[in-house]
């Protein structure tokens, strides 16, 4: 099994990936594989609403990384996102990179595992990992969690360590993210899971 983890961080050796780290060796513990995809430095257009990727099957705009990442997502068994905190929210590239990627190719990540993590010098941490776990959730992914809320904290890069708690966090995480991908995986034969229906799409104004 893998997992594939996006960086949605500038930079590469920066706090997010210490986090992200951290919970990829505890999933590489478990026997699962990990692979870490940097996409926070990357000129990533934001989501136009022309609808054309309901016709192609992908977005419209392909001079970025979205069509391949989220084709690598699609056939991760899990999906784990990090973002740091911008304005006590989701980094402006990484935000745009999750609505088109969830747009296009969402009901492509239906009963994965997924998971986020947050990082933060002071606030905004929760406020972050709820936007990142909105995506998750509309995919009807499956979420595990650590034993905290997957915020961590830390300024300059590899200040995130010294955040024993978030650090731990991190670690069970990991743990309970690979069990989670143990269980779906095992269930699979014995239990199939629900039959998608057809999407209503409603419109309140009358």
């Amino acid at each position: 099994m893998k997992v594939l983890a996006i960086n949605g961080s500038p930079h590469a050796n920066g706090n997010t990936a210490c986090a992200l780290e951290a919970a990829a060796e505890a999933l590489h513990a478990e026997g699962i594989e990990t692979e870490i995809l940097h996409i926070g430095h990357k000129l990533i257009h934001g989501c136009t609403a022309c609808e054309q990727c309901h016709t192609l099957g992908k977005c419209v705009f392909d001079n970025d990384p979205v069509n391949e990442a989220a084709e690598k997502m699609a056939q991760a068994d899990g999906i784990l996102l990090a973002s740091p905190v911008y304005y006590a929210g989701i980094a402006g590239t990484m935000k745009s990179f999750l609505d088109r990627v969830f747009y296009t190719r969402g009901s492509s990540f239906r009963h994965k595992v997924g998971a986020s993590i947050a990082v933060v010098r002071r606030s905004g941490g929760t406020a972050t990992l709820q936007g990142l776990n909105w995506y998750l959730s509309i995919g009807e992914m499956i979420l595990p969690t650590g034993q905290y809320w997957a915020v961590v904290h830390g300024r300059k890069p590899g200040e995130a360590r010294l955040d024993l708690e978030g650090m731990q966090t991190m670690r069970t995480l990991g743990k309970n993210m690979a069990w989670t991908l143990k269980l779906v995986e095992a269930g699979k034969e014995t239990l199939p899971g629900p039959k998608p229906e057809e999407k209503e799409i409603m419109s309140f104004i009358r």
